[in-house]
């Protein structure tokens, strides 16, 4: 009776250290997620995801831990999408301008609709993200979305007049180089953070963006003019591996759905404000000279664009999307957002 009490004991000892050092879960540490991003460590969409990841790690009590990666050193611009889905980073930060023909319908908020500004245009994208829930995103989950301020020409030359932007080369991304091609200009595709360098080489005279980079890029101390056009936005998501996704425990899965709408709402608003802020410091150290269009000429420019979403309409009823609907569903939640 000894003997079989001694077995029972060490029985129930063996199962005890079992249950504590090999069961799932138990002992754990902190769940450790990479998440990649493609320009540098100081720019906007860099500075989001350094702020979603405090936000992660204070409401989960640490139960998160994010380990960042800006500046492509992770996953680069165009592979950012393919490489969360394949894994090799747990989440990514992506600009959907650069595969215009991969996000049709996200990419639409590209059309010259009148976006006014960054926190409009981040609600905009995130509630026709949230309406189709297009196919281009069913293999990753979606943690939130966001767009840059309107786009802006910044030159080495000054450009007032359709006459002046004739044939000038500018970078241009996705949906916003046909906007150059419309006023004439000859629009170059390149990633931002291949830029600095082809301004420097003379490869282009200039670019099409949101005038943040004026600052973050450092785009001032060449291009010492600035076109206001107020045109088009470009759109960003950011992505997570669906396994990864799945995995995680459900307190922490509302964490970040919880975040979805709030990060796009904060991403907006430090978008607008750091613009005006680049800006300032772009013309108070850099000289850097804003040119407004006449209104006479500002009408020329956007008579060019009218075709444009025409244009995208017809092509996206080809591909059986709903163009018209699409177009509309911007227009009305862009005058919602913008208090119309």
């Amino acid at each position: 009776m000894k003997r079989i009490g001694l077995v029972t004991l060490a029985a129930v000892m063996a199962i005890f250290l079992l249950t504590v050092f090999h069961c799932p879960g138990a002992n754990a540490g902190p769940i450790k997620l990479s998440y990649a991003n493609f320009p540098p460590a100081p720019t906007f969409p860099c500075v989001q995801m350094e702020r979603w990841k405090k936000e992660v790690e204070k409401r989960t009590g640490g139960k998160v831990l994010i380990n960042t990666f800006p500046g492509g050193t992770l996953l680069g611009a165009k592979n950012m999408m393919d490489g969360v889905i394949a894994g090799q980073a747990d989440i990514g930060c992506l600009c959907m301008a650069y595969q215009p023909g991969r996000f049709v319908i996200t990419n639409a908020t590209s059309l010259p609709l009148g976006i006014p500004n960054s926190l409009v245009g981040s609600l905009v994208l995130w509630d026709l993200y949230k309406k189709y829930k297009p196919k281009a995103f069913a293999k990753v989950k979606v943690l939130t979305m966001f767009t840059t301020a309107p786009s802006n020409i910044m030159s080495k030359i000054p450009i007032a007049s359709l006459e002046d932007i004739k044939g000038v080369d500018l970078r241009a991304s996705g949906g916003a180089a046909q906007i150059l091609k419309a006023w004439g200009a000859n629009p170059v595709g390149m990633p931002m953070p291949a830029t600095p360098e082809a301004l420097q080489k003379g490869v282009v005279k200039g670019l099409f963006s949101s005038l943040d980079v004026m600052k973050d890029f450092k785009f001032a101390e060449m291009c010492k003019y600035v076109t206001l056009t107020n045109t088009v936005v470009y759109p960003f998501a950011v992505v997570m591996n669906m396994d990864k996704w799945n995995s995680l425990p459900k307190d922490v899965q509302k964490v970040f759905e919880e975040l979805g709408t709030q990060q796009a709402a904060w991403t907006g608003t430090y978008m607008d404000n750091h613009v005006r802020k680049a800006m300032n410091w772009s013309k108070r150290k850099q000289g850097v000279k804003v040119i407004r269009l006449k209104k006479a000429e500002k009408q020329r420019w956007d008579k060019l664009l009218e075709p444009i979403t025409s244009k995208w309409i017809a092509s996206a009823e080809k591909k059986g999307l709903p163009g018209k609907s699409i177009v509309q569903d911007i227009k009305n939640f862009t005058a919602m957002y913008s208090g119309k």
